[in-house]
């Protein structure tokens, strides 16, 4: 049944594979550099939208850092409300009140200012703007949009998700304690800000984490079977600026050129993985966070070293591969030596900025029901380098994450 799986698993992935190449790939229309956001408003108008709902967090706010583009989006004549309800892992109820201020204020296109959190409550909005008949977990999954949402426009504020340019959105259900991921072409913004000011007053743990988060972005996609030409160049462009920037960016705040790169670099990995996918990292670190509400880039952090021990052989060419684009001292090595490098490298960074080897509070009455809801996302949709199924999951996240 194993083998007969595993054959099953890889058809399917060979079959999405061709099927992504009949959809619609357009990136994001890019705005970039210091003080770049007061340049969106005027990109807003361009595009005919006259009145945005904002969405955003309270801790956001209390920064003052949406503070330029109000000004500019009133210089401009555009209208705009503030949904800043947004929690750190994103419910269906925050996406309900978000629709429910877009339709009050009358609204025509979505501003989404933040990190992943925001970014996916403005899709999920979006998306039940237009499909007001279909709930969130009725789109759960791929291809359930479908119709074209309200212009949405996307400024991160943490360098990690590369949410601005992927087709992803994910919500989590408070009730079943489960994220529901839903996946469309549709979902992708047509802009996206990189402002490097807006990233300079990350503390440094979420500095590190969204890194990592970044990173892990890059690396899922490329040792994955789906990739392409442009997500292998895209996944090797954002590994090389992570590794050059990430500590400096980590221990030097103000830095506005590590920043930038950093912003750079998750939007690259977000290029690589919204066509390549990622793999099991994700799909269990989706599942700590639905579960325990753990921090999506923290999780994937602490999850990917351990992964890419239990991938073995399977990852250890591309790996390598990675070890020379790093830039990491890959002279005399070969292919085994060179990805146990890698892997060392990415122990060493999760160390020297604090991220924990562990976790402490995974209940193992809870391992089944984790790992069970970990392979239903990944299999058969991810084509990670190598199968696991039920028993090697529960086995992979007691030996490894608790």
């Amino acid at each position: 049944m194993s083998v007969l799986y595993n054959a099953y698993c890889r058809a399917f992935q060979k079959g999405m594979k061709l099927a992504v190449n009949f959809l619609n790939w357009t990136e994001p229309e890019l705005i970039k550099g210091p003080g770049s956001v007061k340049d969106l408003p005027a990109k807003i108008k361009e595009k005919g939208v006259t009145c945005v709902l904002v969405v955003t967090d309270k801790g956001l706010m209390g920064l003052h850092l949406l503070d330029g583009l109000f000004e500019a989006l009133k210089a401009e004549g555009i209208n705009y409300t503030v949904y800043d309800g947004v929690q750190p892992n994103p419910t269906i109820g925050n996406i309900e009140q978000a629709l429910k201020m877009y339709h009050a204020a009358n609204c025509n296109g979505i501003v989404a200012f933040g990190g992943g959190s925001p970014m996916d409550c403005a899709k999920a909005c979006g998306a039940r703007v237009a499909r007001p008949k279909k709930t969130v977990p009725q789109m759960r999954g791929q291809l359930k949009v479908i119709k074209k949402i309200p212009p949405l426009f996307a400024v991160p504020t943490t360098a990690g998700t590369g949410s601005e340019t992927t087709i992803a959105a994910v919500v989590s259900n408070p009730e079943t304690h489960e994220k529901n991921a839903i996946n469309d072409p549709r979902l992708r913004p047509i802009v996206a800000v990189l402002d490097p000011e807006l990233t300079v007053g990350l503390p440094k743990h979420i500095t590190s984490t969204t890194g990592m988060d970044a990173l892990t972005h890059a690396v899922e996609a490329y040792i994955g079977h789906s990739n392409t030409k442009g997500t292998k160049e895209a996944a090797e462009k954002a590994t090389k600026l992570i590794f050059e920037n990430l500590y400096t960016a980590y221990e030097d705040g103000k830095n506005l050129e590590a920043r930038g790169n950093m912003l750079i670099a998750s939007y690259y990995a977000g290029l690589a993985f919204t066509r390549a996918y990622v793999g099991y990292v994700h799909s269990v670190a989706h599942n700590l966070g639905g579960m325990y509400g753990t921090p999506h880039g923290l999780a994937n952090a602490v999850i990917l070293p351990h992964m890419l021990e239990f991938y073995g052989k399977s990852a250890e060419k591309s790996l390598a591969k990675l070890a020379d684009v790093a830039g990491l001292n890959t002279n005399g090595l070969d292919t085994h030596e060179k990805a146990l490098l890698f892997k060392a490298k990415v122990r060493e960074m999760n160390k020297a900025m604090n991220i924990p080897e562990k976790f402490d509070f995974i209940k193992d009455e809870d391992v089944p029901l984790i790992a069970k809801r970990a392979l239903k996302e990944g299999n058969p949709l991810y084509p990670v380098p190598k199968i696991m199924n039920q028993k090697e999951c529960e086995a992979f996240i007691r030996e490894n994450l608790m």
